[in-house]
């Protein structure tokens, strides 16, 4: 395999921190109702990567799964100060990283889509010319 990429990340306070090799599944913005509670109100911008070349270099995260909906994904989170570091989905092979938790999160470069706009708020920014996605993109 040629070079694959390691990103480094961590939450707020420190208490984790994370390592993931291989190159990102699929980078979006996400506007779903979900991810608006995650952020505080806008999209969440996140990477896909694989689920095998991810692990927790510091401490031991808290998982979150609603325990109400059918296929739910679990989120992890730091048990200290609260950050959202990543969510997994059930049956894939990648974990979904926050990027706001990367220690550079300039190597995300951008967005290849804008996906859940049917939950977009009016002061939510999609760029001109990225396409965007009502749900998920087809495959």
């Amino acid at each position: 395999m040629a070079d694959t990429q390691t990103l480094t990340g961590k939450c707020y306070c420190g208490a984790l921190s994370y390592s993931t090799q291989g190159d990102p599944v699929f980078k979006a913005q996400c506007h779903c109702r979900e991810c608006q509670y995650i952020s505080g109100g806008g999209p969440n911008y996140f990477m896909m990567m694989p689920k095998v070349g991810f692990s927790w270099d510091k401490g031991a995260p808290k998982s979150f799964t609603r325990p109400d909906l059918d296929r739910a994904v679990t989120r992890w989170f730091c048990p200290d100060c609260g950050t959202h570091i990543m969510t997994r989905v059930p049956g894939r092979d990648y974990v979904v990283l926050k990027v706001g938790t990367l220690d550079d999160p300039a190597k995300y470069g951008e967005p290849s889509a804008a996906i859940f706009t049917i939950d977009q708020q009016p002061f939510h920014l999609i760029p001109d010319g990225l396409p965007a996605f009502e749900r998920i993109p087809p495959r």
